[in-house]
C-alpha cells in the first residue's frame, strides 16, 4: 500500500492530470473512463469485467426505463429487473459464504464455500449505478446516451474505491459541462493535502494504539478498553473522512464537485444528529431510496419504526457479510427509535448530558463494529464496563503517555475549532499561510509514508 500510495501521489496523478488539461474538453470524459479502469484494474483486473458488465446492465436500464416512461408498468418492470441484477452482483460477491456458513451451521450441512475475493468498492458502486435508473424513472436526472460518459459517472477514481457515494442526478449537469479554473483546482489541491493529512498523521497516528488494546483482550482493563475504543473511534472518523477530502479535492482538480460527507459528527448532542454528519451520503442514499419509497414518517408511528428497522438493518448489512454488522445496524436503530419516541426532546434541553450520551453510545458502536465476533464483543464490553478487569496497568499508562500527543491533536481536529481559528486570520496571512502548510503537510506525509507500513484503508474493505 505504501509503495502504491507514493506512485499515485508522484506518478499517476500528475500524469493523469497533464494528459486531463492538455485533451480537449470533448475527450475528457473518455480519458477518466480509461484511466480509472485503469486505476481499478491495477490492483484487481479480474473484476473489471464485473464493473464493464455492471455499467451496461445499468446504462442499458437507464435508457429503457427513459423510452418506457409513458408507460409505467414497463418502465418500473425495467426499474425492478435492473435493480434486481445490480443487487445480485453485490449479494453473490459479498454474501453468499455468510449464507452458505449460517445454513451449515443451522442445519449440520457441508455446503462448500464459495472463497470469493471481495471486489474492491463494490458496495459503493452498485449504490452509485442503482441510483442512476432510479433517478432516471423518477425524473431527477437525465438519461445518458452517451456510454463513456456513464462509465467516468461510476468509475472516477477520486471516489471509486470508498466514497463519497456521488448519485448521478448530482452531477448529472457536470458530466455535460463543469468548471475548470485555477481557483477550483488549488481549492481541490487544498482539500486533497487536508485529507491525505487526516489519514497519513491522525489516523494512522492513533490506529496502533487500536491494534495494542485490542490484540490483548485476556489482559484487558477498564482504562485499556476506553483508551481503545476512544482511538478506534478516531481512526475511523479521520481514515474514512480523510479518504472523502481527497475524493473531494480530487474531484475539484478534474472540475467536478462532490456534496460533502462529513460534517463533525464527533460534536453531536444526539445520535439522529450524528448519523446526519457521519457518511452523509450513504444516509442520504437510504434515505432516497429506501426509506422514503418505504413510507417514512406519513403512514404512523408503527410504521416509521419498522422502516427505520428496515433501513438500519440494511445499513449495517452494508458494511459486511458479518451478523455483527447486522447487530450493529439494529444497535443504533434502537437509540433512533428510542430518540423518536421520547428522548430527543429531553436531550435538547440538556447538551452537555446529550454530548456525553452520544459520545458514550458511538464508542460502543465502533467496538460492536470493529469486532469480529459477538464473543469477543462481549468480552471488550465486560472490560469497559469493569465487570472481571482490573482498572488499569502500567502498559495503560505507557501508551497513555505514548500517545498522548496525537490523542489531544484527534481530539481537536475533530471539532470545528481549528478551522474557525484559521478562518480568524486576516486574509493576507491566511493566502501566504495556506500555501506553506500545505506543503509542509505534503512533506510530512510523504516522509511518513516512505518509512512506516501501517497504511491502512479501513473502508476499502466495503
Amino acid at each position: 500500500m505504501v509503495f502504491s500510495t507514493l506512485i499515485f501521489l508522484f506518478a499517476y496523478l500528475p500524469l493523469v492530470l497533464g494528459i486531463y488539461y492538455l485533451l480537449p474538453l470533448r475527450w475528457r470524459n473518455v480519458f477518466l473512463f480509461l484511466v480509472s479502469l485503469f486505476f481499478y484494474g491495477w490492483g484487481e483486473p479480474v473484476y473489471i469485467v464485473l464493473m464493464l458488465v455492471t455499467i451496461t446492465v445499468n446504462y442499458i436500464g437507464g435508457i429503457l426505463v427513459d423510452r418506457y416512461r409513458d408507460e409505467p408498468r414497463k418502465a418500473k418492470l425495467i426499474l425492478t429487473i435492473n435493480t434486481v441484477i445490480s443487487l445480485g452482483f453485490l449479494v453473490f460477491f459479498k454474501y453468499a459464504d455468510l449464507f452458505i456458513g449460517s445454513v451449515n451451521a443451522i442445519f449440520g450441512t457441508r455446503f462448500a464455500l464459495l472463497g470469493l475475493e471481495l471486489p474492491i468498492g463494490i458496495s459503493f458502486y452498485t449504490f452509485q449505478t442503482m441510483s442512476y435508473p432510479i433517478d432516471v424513472y423518477r425524473g431527477d436526472g437525465r438519461v445518458q446516451r452517451n456510454f463513456c460518459s456513464f462509465g467516468a459517472f461510476v468509475t472516477l477514481f477520486p471516489q471509486l474505491i470508498a466514497g463519497p457515494i456521488v448519485r448521478y442526478k448530482d452531477i448529472d449537469d457536470q458530466l455535460v459541462d463543469r468548471e475548470h479554473s485555477l481557483a477550483k483546482f488549488a481549492s481541490g489541491v487544498e482539500r486533497f493535502v487536508l485529507g491525505l493529512a487526516k489519514k497519513v498523521l491522525l489516523a494512522n497516528g492513533i490506529g496502533s494504539l487500536w491494534d495494542a488494546c485490542a490484540a490483548s483482550l485476556s489482559e484487558l482493563t477498564v482504562l485499556g478498553a476506553w483508551m481503545g475504543a476512544v482511538a478506534f473511534a478516531f481512526q475511523i472518523y479521520f481514515d474514512f473522512s480523510g479518504y472523502s477530502d481527497m475524493a473531494i479535492g480530487l474531484g475539484r482538480m478534474l472540475g467536478f464537485e462532490f456534496l460533502e460527507n462529513f460534517n463533525y459528527p464527533y460534536i453531536s448532542k444526539s445520535i439522529t444528529e450524528f448519523w446526519r454528519r457521519w457518511h452523509m451520503s450513504l444516509g442520504t442514499w437510504f434515505r432516497d431510496y429506501v426509506y422514503i419509497p418505504l413510507g417514512g414518517n406519513r403512514k404512523g408511528l408503527g410504521r416509521q419504526i419498522l422502516n427505520l428497522l428496515v433501513v438500519w438493518a440494511l445499513t449495517g448489512f452494508w458494511h459486511g457479510a458479518s451478523w455483527t454488522y447486522l447487530l450493529w445496524g439494529l444497535y443504533y436503530a434502537l437509540f433512533l427509535i428510542i430518540e423518536k419516541l421520547f428522548l430527543l426532546k429531553k436531550l435538547e434541553k440538556l447538551p452537555v448530558l446529550g454530548h456525553i450520551y452520544t459520545l458514550v453510545v458511538v464508542l460502543f458502536g465502533w467496538v460492536l463494529f470493529q469486532l469480529n465476533t459477538v464473543e469477543v464483543v462481549g468480552t471488550f464490553y465486560k472490560a469497559m464496563l469493569g465487570v472481571g478487569a482490573k482498572l488499569s496497568c502500567a502498559t495503560d499508562f505507557f501508551y497513555l503517555r505514548s500517545y498522548l500527543a496525537v490523542l489531544i491533536a484527534c481530539a481537536v481536529c475533530s471539532t470545528p475549532l481549528p478551522h474557525r481559528l484559521f478562518d480568524k486570520l486576516p486574509e493576507g496571512t491566511r493566502r501566504v499561510l495556506s500555501p506553506l502548510l500545505m506543503v509542509t503537510a505534503l512533506i510530512i506525509c510523504t516522509a511518513k509514508l516512505t518509512n512506516d507500513t501501517y497504511n491502512p484503508f479501513l473502508y476499502f474493505i466495503f
